[in-house]
This record gives structure tokens, sequence and C-alpha cells, in this order.
């Protein structure tokens, strides 16, 4: 088929085929950014926290002042829990996991350096980090008994002289050491600076505030028991038994003493749920709107093919009459479709770019793979051609009588 005739009757009507363009370009740049961040949002919420969620709850009692049995209120609490059956571990931590607020302190291998600081979440517990998350070690040994510090926020600091820290953090306090066991690392800077020895390495647990970026996963966890008044308890069950021990735990910590209140008590996966809501609920909102484009575009090429085979009838019947087939007159606006869509797509291939640069500076968002407009590429394409076999194929239906009428 010849280009020229098609190029040249678009050029003489061409304000339709411009606006359809335009709107392909917009369509491009829009969605293959949006997927691309819907993307980024899903893998972000289903990110492994470095617990068994499907088991483990979280309760929470909090007093209204200073109590002064807190530690052996501590050790009483998870004695309890323990004694639960269906109870596989149990330990008082100071924050939780994906709990979105927390502890969060610094860091350095060069106390010397203010500037030298990296922020961490820190977890503390008595117990062991076995007990306490199941955490899979890498490189090292766990905390023993002997080892735990008992602080009183009124008259100490946090700290302690050994500390367990995940692979990740590990990566950045030490990039080019394959093994840190044995290493010192500071809690803070200058002349308070609190010496640790690193013991033991574990390959995941997720900060309280699951940040966007990878470090998410910069923690560390030291043998601390923290005095204060707050029953803060990670609890794990067999599997099937998470519903009844959550039950029972809250009836008997509640009953036990009635000096403090229950703040929650919440799965591992229902805290998950609470956290990246925000990212699903983005990741919906951009899927809703990628859908209504693609509508709104289908239906522009929809009603612009159909008013140019209501204005082409005698044309067509001519062409008909001259001996053209059906498949000449559908293949003449397919083609057109596609010489449009064409056009549209270049134009859009660099706004996505544009735009993905845009979202790269103000949103911390990765660039935008290729892959992601090749996908919106032949997503634009095959609507283009859904869209405009209708109106052609009722185009190719116009009989060669209509060219013996009068306009």
């Amino acid at each position: 088929m010849e280009i020229r005739p098609i190029l040249a009757s678009l050029l003489r009507s061409k304000t339709g085929a411009i606006l359809i363009a335009a709107q392909i370009a917009l369509t491009l740049a829009i969605i293959s950014n949006a997927l691309y961040i819907v993307k980024d949002r899903l893998d972000r919420s289903a990110r492994p926290s470095g617990i068994d969620e499907a088991n483990t709850f979280y309760l929470f009692f909090a007093a209204g002042g200073s109590l002064p049995d807190a530690e052996a209120m501590q050790k009483r609490d998870v004695e309890l829990l323990k004694a639960i059956p269906g109870v596989t571990h149990a330990a008082w931590v100071n924050q939780y996991p994906m709990g979105q607020s927390g502890w969060g302190l610094s860091l350095t291998t060069r106390p010397d350096d203010p500037s030298s600081g990296l922020g961490a979440a820190a977890y503390f517990t008595p117990d062991t980090v076995t007990e306490a998350f199941g955490s899979k070690f890498v490189e090292g040994r766990d905390f023993t008994a002997d080892e735990v510090e008992v602080v009183d926020p009124e008259t100490g600091q946090v700290g302690a002289d050994v500390v367990i820290v995940t692979k990740q953090l590990a990566g950045r306090l030490w990039p080019d050491d394959a093994s840190v066991v044995g290493k010192t690392v500071h809690l803070g800077s200058g002349e308070g600076s609190r010496p640790m020895r690193v013991v033991g390495v574990i390959d995941q647990l997720i900060s309280p505030f699951a940040q966007a970026n990878e470090n998410a996963y910069s923690s560390f966890i030291m043998p601390v028991r923290h005095k204060v008044s707050a029953s803060s308890l990670i609890v794990r069950t067999e599997p099937g038994q998470l519903d009844r021990v959550m039950r029972a735990a809250e009836d008997q910590l509640a009953a036990v003493r009635d000096d403090r209140v229950l703040i929650f008590n919440d799965t591992a996966e229902d805290r998950r749920a609470q956290r990246y809501q925000g990212e699903k609920s983005v990741a919906g909102m951009l899927l809703a709107v990628t859908i209504g484009l693609l509508v709104v575009t289908g239906s522009g090429i929809v009603g612009l093919a159909s008013l140019w085979v209501t204005q082409r009838r005698k044309q067509i019947g001519v062409r008909r009459a001259l001996g053209a087939r059906r498949f000449d007159i559908l293949r003449y606006f397919l083609v057109e479709n596609a010489m449009i869509s064409t056009v549209g797509i270049v134009l859009g291939i660099a706004l996505a770019l544009g735009l993905n640069q845009l979202l790269v500076s103000k949103l911390e968002l990765p660039r935008l793979p290729l892959e992601y407009l090749g996908f919106g590429m032949l997503t634009l394409f095959g609507l283009g051609i859904l869209a405009v076999y209708g109106p052609a194929w009722r185009a190719a239906a116009v009989p060669p009588a209509i060219a013996t009428r009068s306009a």
C-alpha cells in the first residue's frame, strides 16, 4: 500500500490526528511511569521482615507511671507467655519490626569524626536474638546471659559491650570486609561514645519504620533490659495456634495486675498491612488512572476513526467501485492508525523519560527500566488496532454503489 496517499489525507485533516497522537504520547508517558511506581510500591510492601510473621504477634501494655518492679514484671510476663500451650518463644523487646515507631541510634567506626555516624534501628532485648526474633545468623553467635546489661532510663544510657548487626548494616559500616565478627563499632561519637564488639551478623531484620530504601534493613540488637514500665512483648507460636494464643496471652497478662492497660495486641501481619497501607493505596490509585487513561485513549481513537469513516463514505465507495477489496479498505485504516500511533509513541517515549527524570529528582525513584517503555508501546499499538478495527470493518462494508449517490 502507498503510504503517501495516507499521509496526504492526514495532512489535509491534521487536527484530529494531532490530538490522537498527543493523547497517545501523554498516555504512554503516564502509564509507563505509573506501572513502574505500582511495581515499586508492591515490591516494597512485599519485602521480607526477617521474622516469622505468620506465627508472630506483638503485645504492648502501658502503665500510668513508673513501676518500682518493672524488671520483675518484664521477667514474669515472659514466663507467663512461655507457659501458654502453643507458644514457642516469647521475649521482651523495646520495639517491633514494622511497628512504625521506635528507636533509631547512630553507629560509627570512627568515633573521633562526628559526621561519620550511620543511623540505624536500635533493638534491644535481654533474651537471645534467636528467641526474640527467630533471626538467621550469617556469621558469629547469639548473646549469652552474662552479656545482658540492665539499664535504668533514669540513671543510665542504653549501651552494651557486644552487639549483633544485620548483614546490610555490616556492609554499610565495613564495605570492604567479608567478615565483621570481632570488629568494634561505637554507639555515638566523641568522648561519650560506647565501644561495642560485634559478636554476630544476622541476615535480615527490618526496622520499625521500614523505610523505602535498602536502609530499612540497617538494624542492630543489643543485649539490654530496659527498666521501663511498658510491657513490650513479641511472641511466636506454633503454626495454627496464633489466634488462640493471642487471646490467652491477653487474658493472662491482664489478670496478673490491674495497674496497666493494654494498648494493642496485633499480629505481625496486621502491622505489615498498617505499615504498607499507603503504598497499596497509591498502587491501586495509579492502576485506576492507568485503566482510565487507556479507556479514554481507546475511546478517542474509536471516535475519530468513526468520524473519518462517515466523512469518507463516498470516497470508500469509489475505491470499492474501482476494484478495491474489503481487505484493502480495512488495511488502509489500520495503517493510518499505525502511523498516528507511531508518532504519538515516539513523542511519548521522550515525554516518559522526561517525567521519570522529574520523579527521580523529586521522589527518589529509580530510573525507568526500558522494558516498561516497551510494554507501554506494545499496549498502545495493540489498543490502537483494537480501537480502530470496528470502524475500519464498517468502512470495508461500504458498498460500491455508494459512489453513485449524490453527496
